[in-house]
């Protein structure tokens, strides 16, 4: 039977997937919305920065060139190093570019023989049934719709996708009584950083909400209009932010966070009756180590002063993708009141701008509006005046979680080549319905019990565990019983797979 490979996306693990099904023989073909690789970081704002050091967050196979020294990265230097990997390796020819995906449908066995399969696919295989997905794809540029037949699919386009979604609100209070603009993150973030830069000039800004986006928006309102015009930013709920250079008391973070033995405190889904007790036992040091970091932030951060102190520890919004990293000199610009730090649980729109839980009368006894989450993927909403006497707000969280390792990506995607290449079965799919629920682990885990079922920060390495059995190679890493255990894992200790 023919084996053909469709990948949907050509960012980053579009990239790496393409990258491993070629080198296992396949032919993929590649569907790229935009007109370059590198997905979401195509539409970043100018300050925006990596989550994580770059050490962390490379191509195995791929070092970062000798001329990025800042151990954060721009976006632009990213972006610059996923197209430089798509060249390296010869990537280019298998993309579709100006192509969006519009539709897949499956056209093979009827619905009742799929039912009785007890095995994905039928076999357990990638190639093991009979069927085909058919995909339709709207080329831009052309301006057609073309349909292709495959046997595999990939769907690589992210969790950050999509239209920009602003909440809903009560008749009357919502963003058609004001007289300003009402602008998503997203729409922000397409903008070229020189359009960017013009387009919040001179204007009075409020951001709505807590995530990365937000705090980098803020950013560069700050930048821009300085403290003549300050930029408010109005938080439903606290998380802890870090600075970039980070080292609780000298401590590194990945030996606090990211060793086997950081993840030995922690539950984990489908867990031995053992490994629940130790984590048991050993979570007052799972505490304690959150105290520790916490402890430091105080110190290092003006939290206290600007009531910024959340109320969930600091390794919960971790194991969440709720923390995240400010950009430099953040509260420099909080303290010379280019930006202006508030805290409401609601708030609605006057023509004026906006009012907040509390500021005003009339409005106590509104409904608070639950508008942060949406799905799995944090929403938020903006919007800017172009009066400098009128408040206004902006906002958004399109960025990917905190402390995302590269190295991980790149796991699951050697993963997905053997798999293409048939080195293994999937399990039955009973077993694979009881080994996803995760919920119990993200609740306990996660910020004031909302939590993203895509994060797995807390457990990479025995989620990485799980990859390497499938895949029949040793989990065990590192040389030496204490290496393992308490060095942190990254690309190094994958490469070569």
């Amino acid at each position: 039977m023919e084996k053909r490979v469709a990948i949907i996306g050509a960012g980053i693990s579009g990239l790496l997937t393409c990258k491993y099904a070629a080198s296992r023989g396949f032919n993929p073909v590649v569907f790229e919305a935009e007109e370059q690789v590198g997905g979401l970081w195509n539409h970043t704002i100018e300050s925006t920065r990596l989550q994580n050091i770059k050490d962390f967050f490379q191509f195995s196979d791929f070092p970062w060139p000798s001329s990025v020294r800042d151990p954060l990265p721009t976006n632009a230097q990213l972006l610059e190093y996923l197209q430089s990997y798509a060249r390296h390796f010869e990537l280019l020819p298998y993309i579709n570019f100006n192509s969006k995906f519009i539709s897949v449908s499956y056209v093979g066995e009827c619905e009742e023989e799929m039912q009785s399969w007890e095995l994905g696919g039928g076999s357990g295989k990638a190639f093991g049934s009979k069927g085909k997905w058919n995909l339709k794809v709207l080329h831009t540029k052309e301006e057609s719709v073309k349909e292709y037949a495959v046997e595999f699919v990939v769907i690589c386009i992210g969790r950050f996708s999509g239209l920009p979604e602003i909440p809903s609100f009560p008749p009357g209070y919502g963003p058609e009584v004001f007289s300003g603009k009402v602008l998503h993150s997203m729409e922000y973030s397409a903008m070229d950083n020189a359009s960017a830069a013009e387009f919040i000039k001179g204007k009075r800004i409020a951001i709505i909400g807590s995530g990365k986006s937000a705090v980098d928006i803020a950013f560069e309102c700050a930048k821009v209009n300085g403290n003549d015009i300050p930029c408010t930013v109005i938080q439903r709920t606290i998380h802890w932010m870090l600075p970039q250079d980070a080292q609780p008391w000298g401590l590194s973070l990945g030996f606090l966070c990211f060793s086997r033995f950081a993840e030995l405190l922690v539950h984990k889904p489908g867990e031995a009756f053992l490994s629940s007790i130790l984590a048991t036992s050993l979570s007052p040091l799972r505490w304690g180590m959150s105290k520790l970091i916490e402890s430091y932030l105080r110190w290092r951060l003006p939290l206290k002063k600007y009531n910024m102190i959340p109320k969930e520890s600091v390794l919960q919004d971790m194991s969440s993708c709720q923390a995240l990293f400010l950009p430099p000199n953040f509260y420099d610009k909080v303290e010379d009141r280019s930006i202006v730090l508030k805290k409401s649980q609601c708030f609605s729109f006057c023509k004026e701008g906006l009012i907040l839980d509390g500021e005003d009368d009339h409005i106590k006894d509104l409904r608070p509006l639950q508008f942060l989450s949406t799905g799995e993927v944090l929403k938020y909403m903006s919007s800017l005046t172009n009066d400098p006497s009128k408040d206004s707000t902006a906002s958004g969280d399109k960025l990917l979680g905190v402390f995302s390792n590269l190295y991980t990506f790149e796991m699951r995607c050697k993963w997905l080549g053997y798999f293409l290449d048939e080195a293994f079965k999937l399990p039955s799919i009973k077993e694979m319905e009881e080994d996803i629920k995760w919920e119990k682990y993200m609740k306990k885990y996660s910020s004031n019990g909302k939590f993203r079922r895509a994060c797995i920060s807390g457990v990479t390495i025995w989620y990485n565990d799980q990859l390497c059995k499938d895949i029949g190679c040793n989990p065990r890493r590192k040389k030496g019983f204490f290496m393992d255990l308490f060095e942190p894992y990254g690309l190094a200790d994958y490469k070569e797979l």
